[in-house]
């Protein structure tokens, strides 16, 4: 028991520049936090290709002034013609359809010209029907992002006042959010157009008035937890400003809440704008909008389904790809999320 343990001469030399310690190695990269969301958005393979499919959507719809500049340019002899593209022989795309029981060449029947198609055929008034929905995709996107742009300011806004205020102030300002969440969208979206007669205008305003209510519900929850955090009690003790501790610490913070709301704010506007367009009291004629255009095809939709195919195919991938592209945010932003 008293023989004492001789240890080898090198056991306490210092570590050379060429030893290599394996359990001081780092297994995963160090990110910042939008770069670990990114990452996991990344990872999550239906919400990126989502975001592709807008983003491309997006470019072809607001490029549509350069590459389709004529969307109400009518020509009463092309009118009703099917799809048409130039070397595919295929039945809806080769410029035939049935008539009397017999394929006809709709193109030769209207003495159209060879070097003339319309790859996805033409309206009642012969207007290309590709173009218009590449404008009425723009319109529809437009009013949208607006829209949205609107509930972002006017919501965040009042969701941060009304946390950090509290007391009386939160009581009366969640009140008024109960009565304007009362009102049904198509009674102000009426009111509305009483005062301001048509155009994109009253759209915007109708969905803007009424839809702030949701963002500013999340935005004050999640406000109310931040203002107990100790960085932001220590931000009031040093004597910073409510509004600069509302820019440097709680709008960082509720970044994520705002990106995946908005992702579902977005689609709700398109497809309110598409619904009170379809009813006829959105946009009016000659303006092109996706639910214009799927009113102007459900009146010819037993003869010439197409007409209405196309433009409600456009709108259910904007709302499908928006929908998932959020849920994908969602699980990115969320901390809880393990890293990979």
């Amino acid at each position: 028991m008293d023989e004492k343990i001789k240890l080898p001469e090198d056991a306490f030399q210092p570590v050379g520049k060429d030893d290599k310690l394996d359990d001081e190695k780092i297994v995963a990269p160090s990110r910042t936090f939008l770069q670990d969301a990114w990452h996991r958005l990344k990872e999550n393979k239906a919400a990126f290709i989502s975001m592709w499919i807008l983003i491309i959507i997006a470019l072809f719809a607001f490029t549509s002034p350069i590459t389709a500049p004529n969307p109400n340019s009518a020509n009463p002899d092309y009118a009703n013609l099917p799809p048409k593209i130039p070397g595919v022989n295929i039945n809806g795309f080769n410029g035939t359809s049935i008539q009397g029981g017999q394929r006809v060449d709709q193109y030769k029947a209207n003495n159209v010209p060879e070097s003339k198609h319309f790859i996805l055929g033409t309206d009642y008034l012969g207007r290309s029907l590709g173009q218009r929905i590449l404008h009425g995709t723009m319109i529809s996107l437009l009013i949208g992002l607006f829209a949205t742009l609107i509930d972002l300011l006017i919501g965040v806004g009042y969701g941060i006042i009304s946390a950090w205020k509290g007391g009386v102030v939160d009581l009366v300002m969640q009140r008024i959010i109960e009565i304007m969440q009362s009102i049904p969208n198509i009674v102000i979206m009426v009111l509305l157009l009483l005062v301001i007669k048509g155009g994109i205008l009253p759209i915007i305003l109708a969905i803007a008035i009424n839809e702030w209510t949701t963002m500013a519900r999340l935005t004050r929850a999640q406000t109310l937890q931040l203002k107990s955090q100790e960085y932001v009690l220590a931000a009031q003790t040093l004597g910073e400003s409510s509004s600069k501790i509302a820019i440097k610490h709680l709008l960082p913070n509720l970044s994520s809440v705002i990106i995946i709301q908005t992702m579902f704010t977005i689609p709700a506007a398109i497809f309110f704008e598409a619904f009170l367009s379809y009813i006829g009291i959105g946009i009016q004629a000659p303006i092109a909008s996706l639910g214009t255009l799927i009113n102007d095809g459900q009146r010819n939709f037993q003869f010439l389904p197409f007409q209405m195919w196309y433009p409600a195919i456009v709108l259910a991938i904007i709302m499908i790809a928006f929908n998932i592209l959020a849920d994908g945010l969602r699980d990115a932003f969320d901390p809880r999320t393990s890293r990979h």
